[in-house]
């Protein structure tokens, strides 16, 4: 369901096939402290198996403290022929993820710097699923599984704003800018929205602002005149926002299927059928609070709330989100060495969207999304040691809510912290090929594949506003994502080495116009078929060794490099790149005996400066005082790291 490049699998451990306990803890530079521990056991058809994992780092950049709480537990049962798991999970989580920089801000004040704070979210996870399977008779299985999620996610963004002090006569209408000091000139002092060569006073639209905390008595008038002084006696008190929200989920379904191996006109064949319905229930609400941005003398560039909210990015929003799907895949064997297989899944999505509130009744709506999806493959296992395989396949994404009330060019809005009423968005459709070639033999292994892969009405977020966050989704017809895969690995007598490298042409294959408002060369740029997709590097490679030192040493280097790649909102490629890197990784383990062994790792051992990604932004409304005016913003890369520790197992 709504997959598009493919699905992960994962299996968890149980205590049939993860015996015993496991205890490790580790720290590192940046404050960083792990602790982990795990046990699993069996008696042969009851199983358990537990796992809980505590983190905590102080964070390389400024102002980046992180806590992470995890737990799992798995209960099992196996029978002759059948199989029953019950698994519960948990999660708390308090984390810092300070986005990009700019770059003058950087050569400034060093790559540790951040540009405005803070950037947290806490995570509060319960899952509960149970699953299942039994052979009805010799040739056929039932499987399925059940699950229940709860999850709650808060964010808290400090920013900067569009907002600052302003001059309005006794019509309420806007005379000019003001600056603490200047004279009122018969004039009034108000806080002002400014867009371009526009400006409306908002503290005297009670319909715009709210003012939360004071005396219950207090009236919007006391409060208007109090916040004009204020502004009057700084006009900086709102030049920043506290942005935050809070997304409350409840989820629940159930998937179930058949699979028959019987035969097929004399030839092997296995046909699998099933479906699942999942529910969703969405509570979510987000508000902008003005702030004071603390931006002098070299102070953090935090933001501290005054109690007063811009109504008009309020957000009250309930979503209910239906899933069902229906699939089959038949794989037959045309003989002892060519396999077909047959698939096809029809996708049925409801999204039905209710604002709270009469600021919020126009994000009501109701879309409906469906979709039958076909794949058809061939294997061709050549010989013992070599196989080809070839596959065709369509899948489909339906829009998430974030997107359908984020769609319309002329009311952009912040993310995740705003939504407003838009035109619906169509589903995106992918139509891949893939084919490769795999070999192995004693001692190594080897595959080569090729993909091909067309998004049809794929959507785009469009940078329409003053910061990066900031814009809308849109539809902007076909991109491509075509390339090769190569992979190896060969074990000599006590080293073994491996190496993977992709190339990959992402490319808009539809012409359209892109909106940046923070573009060096202008807000609107015309995108061009076989123009390269921001942010998807083209080559990347990773190569890895593993020597066997002593029979107590294991030493293990790893090397990645990842070319360059467009800055995200120069979809015209019309500027300069964020340039790719090479990191070197160390990483060792000693077995003191058969129960203690000491690990411990080096990460990026040169200390190269790199970035991940780039974007523009609105870099001189923070560090005008500074002269920093470069639209570039870069995510900074971790420089160098060590992690030691020891590890138990028992």
């Amino acid at each position: 369901q709504n997959t598009l490049g493919g699905a992960l699998s994962i299996k968890t451990k149980n205590g049939f096939d993860n015996e015993g306990s496991q205890i490790e803890t580790s720290i590192g530079n940046d404050g960083r402290f792990n602790v982990e521990l795990q046990t699993g056991g069996n008696d042969g058809e009851y199983g358990y198996y537990v796992i809980g994992n505590y983190y905590e780092e102080d964070g390389w950049r400024d102002h980046s403290p992180t806590e992470v709480q995890q737990a799992l537990a798995n209960l099992s049962w196996r029978g002759e022929e059948s199989a029953l798991d019950l698994t519960v999970a948990a999660n708390n989580n308090t984390m810092i993820g300070n986005g990009a920089a700019p770059i003058g801000l950087m050569e400034a004040e060093g790559r540790e710097s951040i540009f405005t704070q803070p950037d947290q979210t806490e995570t509060n996870l319960s899952l509960l699923t149970l699953s299942g399977d039994t052979w009805l008779d010799d040739n056929t299985q039932l499987a399925g599984n059940v699950f229940y999620r709860r999850n709650k996610v808060k964010t808290l963004n400090g920013d900067d704003s569009d907002y600052s002090a302003c001059l309005v006569d006794a019509n309420n209408a806007v005379q000019s800018g003001f600056e603490t000091g200047d004279a009122l000139g018969g004039n009034q002092v108000s806080l002002c929205e400014f867009e371009g060569d526009e400006a409306a006073p908002l503290l005297s639209d009670y319909e715009a602002v709210e003012f939360r905390g004071g005396d219950d008595d207090d009236s919007l008038t006391d409060v208007d005149a109090a916040l004009a002084a204020q502004v009057q006696g700084d006009d900086e008190i709102f030049d920043g926002t506290l942005n935050t929200s809070e997304t409350k989920m409840e989820s629940f379904g159930l998937g179930s299927q058949v699979t028959f191996l019987d035969d097929w006109n004399g030839k092997e064949n296995q046909l699998t059928v099933g479906g699942s319905v999942d529910y969703s229930q969405i509570d979510f609400q987000s508000d902008t609070e003005f702030a004071e941005l603390r931006n002098e003398d070299g102070e953090d560039r935090g933001v501290t709330g005054v109690g007063l909210y811009d109504n008009e990015s309020s957000v009250r929003l309930e979503t209910d989100v239906t899933y069902v799907g229906f699939f089959a895949t038949d794989t037959l064997a045309l003989n002892d060495q060519l396999d077909l297989t047959l698939s096809a899944r029809y996708n049925y999505t409801k999204i039905d969207m209710v604002g709270i509130g009469e600021e919020n009744l126009d994000l009501t709506g109701e879309h409906v999304f469906k979709r039958l999806n076909p794949a058809v493959g061939l294997a061709y296992q050549s010989s013992e040691h070599l196989s080809y395989y070839g596959s065709y396949s369509e899948s489909s994404r339906a829009p998430t809510p974030a997107e359908l009330s984020c769609a319309d060019p002329n009311d952009p809005c912040k993310l995740p912290n705003g939504f407003v009423s838009d035109p619906p968005l169509e589903q995106v459709v992918a139509k891949s090929f893939e084919v490769g070639v795999r070999g192995n033999s004693v001692g190594y292994s080897w595959s080569a594949g090729a993909f091909h892969t067309t998004n049809h009405d794929d959507i785009i977020f469009q940078n329409a506003g003053s910061t990066a966050s900031e814009g809308y989704f849109a539809n902007v017809g076909e991109t491509r994502r075509m390339g090769l895969e190569l992979a190896a690995n060969k074990r000599y007598e006590n080293i073994a080495v491996g190496i993977s490298y992709t190339w990959m042409d992402a490319t808009f294959q539809t012409p359209y116009n892109s909106v940046s408002n923070n573009n060096p060369l202008g807000d609107t740029r015309s995108v061009e078929k076989g123009d390269s997709i921001p942010g998807l590097p083209e080559h990347n490679i990773k190569l890895v060794a593993d020597w066997a030192a002593t029979p107590k040493l294991d030493i293990g280097a790893e090397v990645t490099y990842q070319s360059s790649q467009f800055y995200r909102g120069d979809e015209a490629n019309e500027n300069e790149k964020v340039d790719g890197f090479a990191l070197l990784n160390l990483r060792s383990t000693y077995k003191l005996n058969n129960t203690f062994e000491l690990f411990g790792r080096i990460d990026n051992v040169f200390d190269k400066e790199y970035e991940t990604f780039g974007v523009y932004g609105e870099a001189d409304e923070v560090l005008e005082d500074q002269g920093i005016d470069d639209h570039r913003f870069v995510g900074p890369g971790k420089p160098r790291s060590g992690v030691i520790g020891i590890r138990a197992k028992f």
